[in-house]
């Protein structure tokens, strides 16, 4: 069986030459909690076996939003959620992306150029909504890479194809369903707005790259609608939690550098690879590191949360739409490694000091795996 690599593996190779790549605080403290998960830095815990008897020990997960490692159980807890909202209309994925002339700012001001990629990419949806008089609904995931790590912010947009008239009532956006809106006039109106808001937050930085800005049409990308809701929640799955790079691209390490998998799309995903020295590849891994706190998740409209406590169960009687309980959380209980029918209760917890003394003195032997 081949090893696998780990973000975690370079961090250890390159040691305190971490310090040295110019990276704020926060960057340094989630690199520190990526390196350390699952380790005996972060303590672990001592489970038994209800069927065999057997004793495992597990280190604990630094469950932070960046890691390879710890993106799971968090994806699945907000899919169930979703799974409850879904209607029997056709969503619609539409990419905004911001043009690389913005990237020094977003380097420097992640969050102000972030913030407003949100606002103007919501009101260029609603201001296309409004013309049709009707409120639209939009979920937005935030993706700031490219397949080579580099810089390269953009927002996934799942749009359903109907909106809420003023009595309450669904319209659909378009008859024929076959898209949403106008890409290029999208693309246009979304263009004045970021420029406008980026000049109004940031007038001496948006002065120096106004031309650029204006220079190329700006990107925007409509993809053919979901064939189903279920293929929505298929989609959510795999982008809503989705990081800079996964672990199982990385394909190699050596004392001096890291060879990476990607796609490249401009030879219609041909697979590739690239290597790069341990300091590069960390350091733009950290370029997809966001700002404390920041909401990289966002619901609009009808999608919106107090939108959906007050009004969304109602429109769904209207619509008869079949909701999904929300299903009670039951404690996680993984399985056995040894019998492989067992489950695991957890007998003790421990710190980074690591194991009681009781474990260590041999109980751990007491029931030895035959498999």
């Amino acid at each position: 069986m081949q090893r696998l690599f780990e973000v975690a593996d370079v961090l250890s190779k390159l040691g305190t030459k971490t310090e040295n790549l110019g990276l704020n605080t926060w960057q340094l403290r989630t690199l520190s909690a990526i390196q350390k998960c699952r380790t005996s830095a972060l303590g672990g815990h001592i489970d038994a076996c209800d069927g065999c008897g057997n004793l495992t020990i597990s280190y604990n997960s630094c469950r932070n939003r960046h890691c390879p490692k710890c993106q799971g159980n968090k994806r699945e807890h907000w899919i169930d959620a979703r799974s409850t909202e879904l209607l029997p209309v056709a969503y619609f994925h539409v990419v905004f992306t911001l043009p690389d002339s913005i990237n020094s700012l977003a380097i420097h001001q992640p969050k102000i150029v972030y913030d407003t990629l949100f606002e103007a990419t919501w009101e260029t949806l609603q201001q296309f909504g409004k013309a049709k008089k009707i409120q639209i609904g939009m979920i937005a995931v935030l993706h700031t890479w490219g397949q080579q790590l580099s810089l390269h912010p953009h927002l996934h947009c799942i749009v359903p194809g109907v909106g809420v008239d003023k009595n309450e009532q669904w319209q659909n956006i378009r008859s024929d369903g076959k898209f949403l809106f106008a890409v290029k006039a999208l693309s246009k109106v979304f263009r004045a707005k970021y420029c406008e808001k980026l000049k109004a937050k940031e007038p001496i930085k948006y002065e120096q790259i106004r031309q650029e800005l204006w220079q190329k049409p700006w990107v925007v990308f409509a993809k053919k609608p979901f064939g189903s809701p279920a293929s929505v929640v298929e989609y959510l799955g795999r982008y809503t939690h989705k990081i800079a790079i996964s672990n199982h691209r990385i394909k190699a390490i050596d004392d001096k550098s890291v060879t990476f998998a990607y796609n490249d799309y401009r030879q219609n995903g041909f697979k590739k690879q690239m290597t790069l020295t341990h300091q590069e590849f960390i350091r733009r891994f950290s370029l997809h590191i966001l700002p404390k706190r920041f909401v990289k998740i966002r619901h609009y409209g009808f999608l919106s949360s107090t939108w959906k406590r007050q009004k969304l169960k109602l429109l769904q009687e209207k619509l008869q739409v079949k909701v999904l309980e929300k299903v009670e959380k039951k404690p996680f209980l993984p399985k056995c490694r040894c019998c492989k029918t067992g489950n695991l209760h957890r007998i003790a917890v421990f710190d980074q000091r690591g194991p009681p003394a009781w474990y260590l003195g041999g109980s751990q032997n007491a029931n030895p795996c035959k498999n």
